[in-house]
This record gives structure tokens, C-alpha cells and sequence, in this order.
């Protein structure tokens, strides 16, 4: 069984003075890395309850001690159980009595818990064999390279960053860590490094607020963008192009992934169609299909091992080698994915069925909409009709008659918002998910 951590080995001993990770200053070679985690595992296995294939959970201190300690735990024979750094101590020790009561067999490397904006918050259990497929699909599909700087910016616990860690140690490429993106003047510093070709993952909130607010910045350092990864939610088509305007040369890629699935299907909408919603063909590594009722379902060695210590929420999601996705979708006729909503987020109009996303995309191309979401609400004569909060700049007036009459020529009317409300912030998750549980 080949490890990630046997292949950084590797690269430790055919180039060893690269720089393989930089946070706040301090650079740690390849050479250096391996020999921390190669302490780091000794004292592990010295540690009192050691036991090989045992789990062992991590914080995430989102600097290279993470990836010393996550590495070393593999290293040790164990399982990474990776959880954020300010947990709450009822739900560390729940996922810690989760993980102790779980028999893991050689193959599993992580546990991975989701972040439960669509449901309960779930264990995903990820094989070696997972770690380097997903590796590889992202080398093979947007040119991770050894002279490549990724900058990462998103919790290091998140399948997000964590996928972004694999390919660019398998290459031998350098890792530039940042703590988030609230300063966005660390992340513009970031690509000060002396690196010709550097590249990041940018949830879609983020790069609005690039787009908007630090749109100079941004073409400044366009030259040394080689690629730009976005994911985890939506992107708006608005968004999209204006980051194609900004950054023409460099490529841009809308990505299918989950942690369950892992890295499934990628776009250049740089170079090939823009279109929201469409994230390209299958990697290497993965196949997807849609099923007679029109939700995504993938196969391949990306898939998830299963949920720990639910077999029944296993069996009810992946069968015979697919996960069956609560995704909606189509394939056109090249090949390519294209999400229109999720089955879980569909809102019933009148017997009409509405994809919120696709009401929130249409609204984020408005002038002056910073932000929104589309939800359901009761109408007293009506019943349910959709409603779409906002945010807006400050000193911004929304004109909502202009708002309504623009959605109309862009939307079905049965999917035109009944009811407008503008709000200071509209809530998201840590890796910019909508979460449209809070507004259940």
C-alpha cells in the first residue's frame, strides 16, 4: 500500500533544500519537514495507549505544525482524525468517543467530519489509496507542478485544503499557508514570495469579495497567477467573468468535489464555455453518471471508504462502488457536468420546483447585491413563495422594483421572489457554503 507520507519520504531524499512549506516567515525544506515528522511519529509511538490503526485526533493549528502532526500520525500507523482548532470541547470529546469505539482496518488514513450545513455532521472515513487518487486527478487535470507555489488559505481540517496539500507534496511544489481570508492584505502579501508561478483555492465568497473590493490588487499580481481553483458552493456567473476579465491568462477552474466523493470533475472556464453550474469532465481517477431521477452519482478510487460507525447512512448513499448525491445535474453533449441545485434545497412553489441557486445567481448579477440567498417563506393566500435575503454595501439602495423587474427577464415568474428582505450578512459556513440550515 503506497502513503502520501512514503512519497514526501521520497522527495525529501531527491531534493531535499526545497522549500515544501511557508507560514508566517519561516520555511521548512523537505528535508526539514520529514525530519519533524519522523519525531513527531517516534514520540507517538513511544506515547502511552499507543496502537497501530488506532485514530488519533488533531486540532487545526493552520501553520506547518498541522501537517507535521497529520503526516506523522500516518507515518505511526494510525488515523488522522483532523478537526478545527477551536472545537467545542462537548463535541471533541464526542468525536473522540466516536473514533475510540471504531475498529479501523489498515487501508484508512483520515476521518473526515462534515461540516452539517444539509444535515448531521458525519464521519467520513478516507483510504491511503483515496489520498493519492485524489492527487493525482488534480495534477493530471490543472498542472500541479514541483516549481508551483499553492497558496492555501482555507482550514487545513477541510477536505478543501487538505486535497490541496496532496498533489502539491506529491510534485514536490511548495505550500504557503495563510490563516483565512479576513486580511486580505496577508494574501495579496503571500504572493510576494520569489515564485514564478504560484496558485491558490478561492471559495466563491471569497473571490467576490476580490472581485469587488480588491479588483487592482488582483491584476497586479495576474502575471504570477498560473491557476485559481474554486469550489464548495456555487459560483455566479457574474463572478465568473469578471475573475476572467481580471486574471486573462491564467486558468480558471470550477471543481465537482465532496468529501465523500472526493475530487470528481474540473472546468476551465477560461479557456473553454463560462457557464455557471458547469464543472467539466471526470478526472482520471473518477467517473459520474445521472440517474433516472436527475441526481449526480460517481464511482472511482476518489469514493470514500464509508461513514464511521454508520453502516446504515453508508449503505444508504454508496452502493456497489457509487455514491448516490443529492446533486441535481446534467451532462451536455461534450461530456460535462452540470449542476442545477440540490434535490434537499429545492423549494416547491405551487407544484413548481425551484432551485434557489439558480435564483441567487440571477440576483448576484444585479448591481449592488453583495451577497444573498433564496428561501422559502409562507404566503398567506399563496403559501409557500420563495424570498430572497440580501446584503448590500453600505450606502447602497436596492431599488426592489428594479431588482424584481431584472430577475423577470432572467427567471421563470413562478421562480421570481415574492418577498425581499435586506440583511447585514448573510450566513455561511467556514469554507463559504451557504447555510441555508440557519434559515430553516
Amino acid at each position: 500500500m503506497i502513503r502520501l507520507i512514503d512519497l514526501i519520504a521520497q522527495n525529501a531524499a531527491q531534493y531535499p533544500d526545497k522549500t515544501a512549506t511557508v507560514y508566517n516567515g519561516e520555511h521548512l525544506s523537505y528535508a526539514d519537514l520529514l525530519g519533524k515528522i519522523d519525531a513527531e511519529s517516534a514520540a507517538i509511538m513511544r506515547s502511552d495507549g499507543y496502537a497501530k490503526g488506532s485514530g488519533i485526533v488533531v486540532k487545526n493549528t493552520q501553520n506547518a505544525d498541522f501537517i507535521v502532526r497529520y503526516f506523522a500520525i500516518h507515518k505511526a500507523g494510525c488515523v488522522a482524525v483532523p478537526v478545527e482548532k477551536d472545537i467545542p470541547e462537548a463535541r471533541l470529546e464526542q468525536i473522540t468517543q466516536i473514533v475510540a469505539a471504531e475498529n479501523f482496518s489498515d487501508e484508512i488514513a483520515d476521518v473526515l467530519f462534515t461540516t452539517g450545513t444539509t444535515g448531521m455532521s458525519k464521519g467520513v472515513m478516507i483510504s491511503h489509496r483515496t489520498i493519492i487518487a485524489n492527487a493525482e486527478n488534480l495534477i493530471d487535470a490543472q498542472g500541479f507542478a514541483h516549481d508551483v507555489t499553492f497558496v492555501v488559505n482555507g482550514p487545513l481540517n477541510h477536505i478543501g485544503s487538505l486535497s490541496k496539500i496532496y498533489p502539491t507534496l506529491l510534485v514536490g511544489g511548495t505550500l504557503y499557508i495563510i490563516d483565512g481570508m479576513k486580511d486580505m492584505n496577508v494574501f495579496f502579501k503571500a504572493f510576494d514570495y520569489p515564485s514564478e508561478k504560484m496558485a491558490t483555492f478561492l471559495v466563491p465568497a471569497s473571490i467576490r469579495m476580490l472581485v469587488q473590493f480588491s479588483s487592482r490588487q488582483l491584476s497586479a499580481i495576474a502575471h504570477k497567477i498560473d491557476f485559481v481553483e474554486t469550489g464548495a458552493a456555487p459560483i455566479s456567473q457574474a463572478d465568473m467573468e469578471k475573475l476572467c476579465a481580471l486574471l486573462p491568462n491564467s486558468r480558471l477552474y470550477n471543481t465537482y468535489a465532496s468529501t465523500e466523493t472526493g475530487i470528481i470533475a474540473t472546468h476551465n472556464y477560461n479557456s473553454d464555455v463560462c457557464v455557471a453550474g458547469c464543472l467539466g469532465k471526470a478526472m482520471k481517477h473518477s467517473k459520474f453518471f445521472i440517474t433516472d431521477e436527475g441526481s449526480v452519482a460517481c464511482s472511482g478510487d476518489t469514493l470514500m471508504s464509508g461513514y464511521i460507525g454508520d453502516s446504515e447512512m453508508t449503505v444508504r448513499v454508496m452502493r456497489n462502488g457509487v455514491i448516490y448525491t443529492a446533486d441535481c445535474g446534467r451532462i451536455d453533449e461534450c461530456g460535462r457536468l452540470h449542476l442545477t441545485g440540490r434535490a434537499d434545497d429545492i423549494i416547491n412553489v405551487g407544484g413548481f420546483k425551484v432551485s434557489p441557486s439558480e435564483v441567487e445567481d440571477a440576483a448576484m448579477a444585479f448591481d449592488g447585491i453583495a451577497d444573498c440567498i433564496c428561501i422559502a417563506a409562507q404566503h398567506p393566500v399563496l403559501g409557500t413563495v420563495t424570498k430572497l435575503l440580501y446584503v448590500a454595501p453600505d450606502g447602497c439602495e436596492i431599488d426592489l422594483k428594479a431588482l424584481a423587474s431584472f430577475l423577470k427577464s432572467k427567471l421563470e415568474a413562478y421562480k421570481v421572489p415574492m418577498f425581499y428582505s435586506r440583511e447585514e450578512k448573510i450566513q455561511r459556513t467556514y469554507n463559504g457554503k451557504l447555510n441555508r440550515k440557519y434559515y430553516l
